[in-house]
């Protein structure tokens, strides 16, 4: 197994670690997503998957979920 932790910007409630949480759940190999909330700041996402995850896929599972990036992107 694989983890792997993101920093996020653009999340500042329980909907936003929702809607993320949902988005890269959906990518194939992930087992599980867990989000350290900092509301309007950056967030720390970790992803545990079967494979170490691509930052495309990663960025993509963003945008799809909302107004949210990578830190630095």
């Amino acid at each position: 197994m694989n983890t792997q932790t993101f920093p996020v910007t653009g999340m500042t409630c329980g909907h936003c670690v929702g809607a993320v949480t949902s988005e890269l759940e959906q990518i194939p190999g992930v087992t599980g997503v867990t989000v350290d909330l900092v509301a309007g700041g950056t967030s720390s996402v970790s992803v545990a998957s079967d494979d170490p995850l691509s930052e495309p896929d990663i960025v993509a599972a963003l945008d799809e979920a909302g107004d949210y990036h990578l830190a630095g992107n």
